[in-house]
């Protein structure tokens, strides 16, 4: 199971200072994934359309970064949320191209992203570009792809060992439209925190990603009330790490859900990255596989 930090809010809710610190913890750690977009952030504000990016590359020429491993997402031709993209051979090579310039040894993976096409002859001349990138020893990738079927038809000839990520959620996910692909841990979960759910309501700030793409944070909802009355059952066992906020339960949930071989996570605060890696190194040592079924009961 990999932890995959990712970029989404940077520029947006979080500024370069906040997003280096946070880069600094991962990477003490020991922890080397990054997930990136040319359209993150995703704030409708055209002038920080790549801003993302530009402060991860910032951060590894300061620090002489080599051994990062980039998932580089690319096709989104703004960051309105608009479904405007381009996945065509030549535009796709041309991104590998920039991002090998920009990346250098840290470029792991390139995924196409917002894939609306419903054309099998589009989505065809896509594969050729994955076939040049594959063997340039990049890794292939899909996210928010609209005809999963397409793609796995096209792959009976190629069999591209596709990383795939997906919404996954307690309220939400988008495993079962990849059914497909099951069978394999190469899904990589994004969005499990539905959209920055908090246990408390006081807990949310002006900055709280919920706040921030419109979302509601003056209800309580059913799911969270449901937490609230199993969660002292869970903290029974002193013998782990006791559970007291919605990103902990959102990780074991994800940890053992079916094909996940990846959790992307978007920590805003340095406590926060803390505490998502102390519940994933106890999750890889089996502290909760108890919980797994009972969240699965509860989940909306």
């Amino acid at each position: 199971m990999d932890l995959i930090l990712g970029t989404a809010m940077w520029g947006w809710t979080m500024p370069k200072k906040k997003c280096f610190q946070l880069l600094d913890h991962y990477y003490e750690k020991g922890f080397r994934q990054i997930d990136a977009a040319t359209n993150y952030p995703i704030n409708k504000i055209p002038k920080d359309f790549r801003r993302a990016e530009q402060i991860l590359e910032e951060w590894i020429l300061q620090n002489g970064i080599s051994d990062l491993r980039i998932i580089m997402k690319v096709g989104s031709l703004n960051n309105l949320r608009t479904p405007d993209h381009n996945l065509s051979k030549s535009f796709l090579l041309m991104n590998l191209d920039e991002y090998k310039f920009k990346f250098g040894n840290n470029l792991d993976s390139i995924m196409v992203h917002w894939d609306n096409r419903t054309s099998k002859e589009e989505i065809e001349m896509t594969f050729e570009a994955f076939q040049i990138i594959n063997d340039q020893g990049f890794k292939l990738g899909l996210s928010g792809i609209k005809r999963p079927d397409i793609y796995h038809q096209l792959n009976q000839k190629t069999a591209f060992d596709f990383r795939i990520q997906i919404k996954h959620n307690l309220l939400y996910s988008d495993y079962e439209r990849y059914h497909f692909f099951h069978g394999n841990q190469r899904f990589i979960a994004y969005g499990i925190n539905a959209g920055g759910l908090k246990l408390d309501l006081n807990s949310y700030h002006q900055n709280s990603s919920l706040n921030a793409r419109g979302g509601d944070t003056q209800v309580l909802p059913p799911l969270i009330q449901k937490l609230h009355s199993i969660i002292p059952d869970i903290n029974k066992n002193s013998k782990r790490v006791a559970v007291t906020n919605f990103n902990q339960i959102a990780m074991i949930y994800t940890f053992h859900s079916p094909d996940i071989g990846g959790i992307l996570v978007g920590p805003s605060k340095l406590q926060q990255m803390e505490g998502t890696i102390e519940i994933f190194e106890a999750l890889k040592n089996e502290a909760f596989a108890d919980v797994f079924p009972i969240l699965s009961s509860i989940k909306s």
